[in-house]
């Protein structure tokens, strides 16, 4: 019964994330520094295994209060290895609309636990649109949080969200069944 409202709301979401990513330069381009001289960096990084890592790599536990000191006054991050650095730009699109299908698919359903066949547009709206910003936008906020990203880069994977959140709840009420 839900599946226009979701296949719609995917295609939309889709093709505005494509948008904001790709055609506004103004937007996400600048979200990843590059670190000048990287190639020394690279040439370290060559024989680690593709993964997610924190630097520097330390058990905190067992330094000294010195040593977490002197740790604590150098750079540190989270660094994230593709190696090898394959990308296949069309599986990842396609893997980015699944993933879009998979969240509107739970919205479809915490809006139809919600709401009754034939409720109102606004009620509708405001169900589907805060479950999608809820979706799309709060898993960000740890990253600030906890690893250091830049509430800048936050702030706009919330608005990202905010979007993405009223372009399904705008469909999901219009589509609503009635």
């Amino acid at each position: 019964m839900l599946w226009l409202p979701i296949l719609l709301s995917t295609v939309f979401v889709f093709i505005t994330a494509n948008i904001l990513w790709m055609a506004m330069p103004f937007w996400h381009r600048h979200d990843y520094g590059k670190i000048a001289n990287d190639g020394p960096i690279m040439d370290i990084l060559r024989g680690t295994k593709a993964g997610q890592y924190m630097l520097p790599s330390v058990e905190w536990n067992k330094l000294s209060k010195e040593e977490a000191k002197e740790v604590m006054a150098g750079p540190g991050g989270l660094l994230i290895v593709r190696n090898p650095m394959v990308f296949n730009f069309p599986l990842k699109l396609i893997s980015f609309f699944i993933y879009n299908l998979i969240v509107a698919t739970f919205i479809a359903y915490v809006t139809r636990l919600a709401l009754p066949a034939g409720a109102p547009y606004p009620h509708v709206f405001r169900v589907a649109a805060t479950a999608g910003f809820l979706g799309y936008s709060f898993n960000t906020i740890s990253d600030s949080i906890w690893y250091g990203k830049p509430w800048a880069i936050t702030t706009r994977f919330i608005v990202d969200g905010i979007i993405y959140g009223l372009l399904i709840g705008g469909t999901f009420g219009w589509l609503w069944p009635r």
